[in-house]
């Protein structure tokens, strides 16, 4: 490792990262520049805000009829600004990290850095290896849940084929997502994918609240604990789309500037679970108890069907957001990641999706695998391991005195950083993984009882006809 020279590092004035090919004019090097090659911070926006709501806006409503309604709302406005808070500081840590090593000669213009290399490059192999099994763990199941998310909407248009033939279509079709380089071509998807849930989130909203409420609705939440602590961990879930935070930071032209675009990106997304899951929940009340995916209680009309195609459309793009970063991971693996072949690159990402596949396959519980998802690894990735890597990597009086990003002053400076993220740190092993798991865990198994693993059509109606 090249010794630490003194010199004076602007931080964040990645200047390597933007495009080595010469600017042109043409009509296709401008199409490029609209629709495909992003980086600036509305990509970052888009992207973030389109990753944090995708198929879990549709079961939000399900985890208040667990919760309560209070309880529900008062949920969402904290995980919200706890997901936001760690986010920051993966922000801080990636900056920390890629100032070091720039300093150190690194060129990163062929190289997408990732979560576990950061803890790499700061804590050491360890903290590399935990962060790696955590996150690569995380963005497998978070790819699972969005293909039998597919599953699950398709239904409620077409239920001439069960929801588990419908998967193994899906799956075939989120398998072309092999072909998007990375985060820098997902502008004109990060885009549409807001739009959609935005879409949805009102559809949600408005056809609840013109149904009306249904004939002696009933809301008992929070009745049992295993209940509550099940949709208080969707919640964190849903929070915890910051999983993929790297690498859409690396994706950007200036990184320094992601600071506030989580915290912006979820009061954007607030704005839209909110509503959504207060008038569904308003409306059928106990009734989404058994019914996780919001869609199965709403008539059938043009408006709904076109929010399900939507949704459809959406999750491709949330499989991709997910499976990228397992893409990367892979390549560097198997020694494909600086290759400038993208066909040989797609070619050799395949073999990550047939265990997405297989899983979805096994495990199609929509809903209730959120939770799971949510305690036993969410809790890890997104809010536990980064709160405390930001505490050990600054523990020394040296690392505070040199650290590129210092915390703002409101925040009470280092002190107030440090008793946020032990409040985070103590907070989430509790009730997130520990009652959480439990209740997760407990109800997991009940549907696996309930339902038996490979089921055909989770949660389904009896079939008419």
């Amino acid at each position: 490792m090249a010794s630490e020279k003194v010199e004076t590092v602007v931080a964040g004035n990645y200047v390597e990262m933007e495009r080595e090919e010469p600017k042109s004019d043409s009509i296709r090097s401008k199409f490029s520049n609209l629709f495909w090659h992003g980086g600036s911070v509305y990509d970052a926006w888009f992207s973030c805000a389109s990753n944090q709501v995708a198929q879990v806006l549709l079961t939000l409503p399900y985890s208040f009829s667990q919760l309560g309604m209070a309880s529900g709302i008062t949920f969402q406005l904290f995980y919200g600004l706890m997901g936001s808070w760690t986010a920051y500081l993966i922000s801080v840590l990636y900056v920390e990290y890629r100032t070091r090593k720039e300093r150190e000669k690194v060129d990163f213009r062929h190289h997408v850095i990732q979560w576990f290399e950061v803890l790499d490059g700061l804590l050491g192999k360890h903290w590399r290896n935990i962060g790696l099994f955590f996150n690569c763990t995380f963005l497998l199941f978070g790819s699972v849940i969005q293909l039998i998310a597919c599953a699950s909407n398709i239904y409620y248009i077409n239920d001439n084929l069960d929801k588990r033939t419908w998967t193994y279509i899906f799956g075939a079709c989120c398998a072309t997502t092999v072909f998007i380089p990375s985060f820098h071509n997902y502008r004109i998807w990060s885009f549409l994918g807001l739009v959609m849930t935005t879409y949805t989130a009102w559809y949600l909203t408005v056809a609840s609240l013109l149904h009306g409420q249904v004939e002696g609705v009933k809301h008992s939440g929070p009745a049992k604990m295993v209940l509550y602590f099940t949709g208080a961990t969707n919640i964190l879930y849903t929070f915890g789309g910051h999983a993929v935070t790297v690498e859409i930071m690396h994706a950007m032209w200036k990184p320094q500037k992601f600071k506030l675009i989580y915290l912006l990106a979820t009061i954007y997304v607030l704005t839209l679970t909110l509503p959504s899951a207060s008038a569904v929940y308003w409306a059928f009340g106990d009734m989404l108890l058994n019914h996780a995916n919001a869609f199965a209680l709403l008539p059938r009309t043009g408006f709904r069907d076109s929010a399900v195609i939507l949704m459809l459309i959406h999750q491709f793009i949330t499989f991709g957001f997910a499976c990228t970063p397992l893409y990367f991971v892979w390549e560097k693996f198997i020694g494909v990641h600086d290759t400038k072949s993208l066909f040989k690159r797609a070619i050799a990402r395949l073999p990550v999706v047939i265990p997405i596949w297989f899983i979805a396959i096994i495990f199609p519980f929509f809903g209730p695998i959120n939770s799971t998802v949510g305690s036993l690894l969410v809790s890890f990735t997104v809010y536990i391991i980064p709160a405390m890597a930001h505490m050990i990597t600054f523990a020394s009086a040296p690392a505070r005195e040199n650290a590129v990003e210092r915390p703002p002053k409101f925040l009470g400076g280092w002190g107030g950083v440090y008793s946020m993220n032990i409040f985070v740190v103590v907070w989430v092993f509790v009730v997130g993984f520990g009652f959480g798991g439990w209740a997760s865990m407990v109800n997991f198994i009940r549907q696996i009882d309930t339902f038996g693993v490979f089921t055909k059509c989770y949660q389904c109606p009896p079939h008419k006809g």
